[in-house]
């Protein structure tokens, strides 16, 4: 009797004893414009920025965080370098007028003296 190689997976064709190369795939002729992916990412990668901004940015955050039955906090930070923390309902609510005020006067959004004598 001749012993007969059995596969570990029922199923699965037996592997072959040597290995073959792989084979290449068939050329295709190449005519007329690129089409894809990679040629629609070029022609938006080349078209203007739409989301133009109007010049304003951001200069001033006030963040408030009052989860239920904890303490309330709040942070007031500004550009110019300001920054103020408060805890507690009535500090909260003090710093949330301060950094209003501050917002008046902030030598960073305050119009400049030069440009009303002009």
């Amino acid at each position: 009797m001749n012993p007969r190689r059995t596969s570990h997976l029922e199923g699965q064709p037996e592997p072959p004893d040597q290995p073959h190369p792989a084979n290449p795939a068939p050329l295709r002729p190449v005519v007329g414009e690129p089409t894809g992916a990679a040629h629609k990412g070029v022609e938006a990668a080349l078209r203007p920025d739409p989301q133009v901004g109007d010049g304003r940015y951001p200069v001033a955050w006030l963040t408030i965080s009052a989860p239920y039955g904890a303490t309330p906090s709040a942070s007031s930070v500004c550009l110019c370098g300001r920054e103020r923390r408060a805890f507690g309902k009535r500090r909260v609510i003090a710093l949330i007028a301060d950094h209003a005020d501050h917002r008046d006067h902030c030598p960073l959004r305050a119009p400049r003296e030069e440009g009303r004598a002009a």
